[in-house]
């Protein structure tokens, strides 16, 4: 956990906390170390991001951000009880790079111990690029579509979810090939790193969690998931 505590500026300047430390800026350029070192000193409910070297600091969430974030979550957590070798995460710092530490709305990854990319931090953080991420746009819609996207790609995040809550669109993302991944004539996402993954993307836009759940049930029955079990269960090490 973070235990950052911003205290009161000295007398050299506004801009100044008391070590000596300057103070994040919205549109400040930075490495990620040094924005590390300077979010360090926040408390937790102060929220920054560091995205392509730029620091964004995160407006405060709105009531339908905190609906769909709930949506989202069902599914995926849901497949992770059912996937072992797999965990979700909500909120988490992460780093992706020298230039990168977001804090995406949801995180579906691989436990390094089975294969995956992504490993804990002594310091109880994230690093390293988890196979999918997924951010809820609501007045961050153009950064999350283009700035976050490409900021992701670039680290090697595989999968890439972001739902538009003003548009009710959902926009998947396979982001080393740049393509979208399409829903069939039903309306089905089907996931192509994390195989059984299946997410109504009319359900879940319409808040309707029973069909959302019985689109996961089925895929989560598939071969395919049966054969990702097994793959991630001979990857384990202890």
């Amino acid at each position: 956990m973070r235990s950052r505590h911003i205290t009161n500026a000295t007398n050299e300047g506004p801009d100044l906390v008391k070590n000596g430390a300057p103070l994040l800026c919205a549109g400040d350029r930075l490495t990620q170390p040094e924005f590390h070192r300077r979010y360090e000193l926040y408390p937790e409910k102060e929220k920054f991001e560091l995205i392509a070297g730029m620091v964004f600091m995160t407006p405060r969430h709105r009531w339908r951000h905190a609906k769909y974030l709930a949506q989202l979550s069902l599914p995926l957590g849901f497949y992770e009880s059912e996937t072992p070798g797999t965990e979700v995460l909500n909120n988490t710092t992460t780093i992706l790079g020298e230039e990168s530490e977001p804090q995406p709305d949801l995180t579906l990854r691989i436990l390094a111990e089975f294969g995956g990319q992504s490993r804990d931090t002594k310091d109880g953080y994230v690093e390293g690029a988890a196979e999918l991420l997924a951010e809820i746009a609501y007045s961050s819609r153009a950064i999350d579509l283009h700035l976050k996207r490409f900021d992701y790609q670039r680290a090697g995040v595989l999968e890439y979810l972001v739902l538009c809550v003003e548009e009710e669109q959902l926009h998947w993302f396979r982001l080393k090939s740049g393509r979208h991944i399409l829903p069939d004539a039903q309306g089905i996402y089907r996931s192509r790193v994390f195989p059984g993954l299946w997410i109504d993307g009319p359900a879940l836009l319409a808040g309707e969690a029973a069909r959302v759940l019985h689109s996961v049930r089925s895929g989560l029955a598939s071969p395919e998931h049966a054969a990702f079990v097994k793959r991630l269960q001979a990857a384990h090490r202890e």
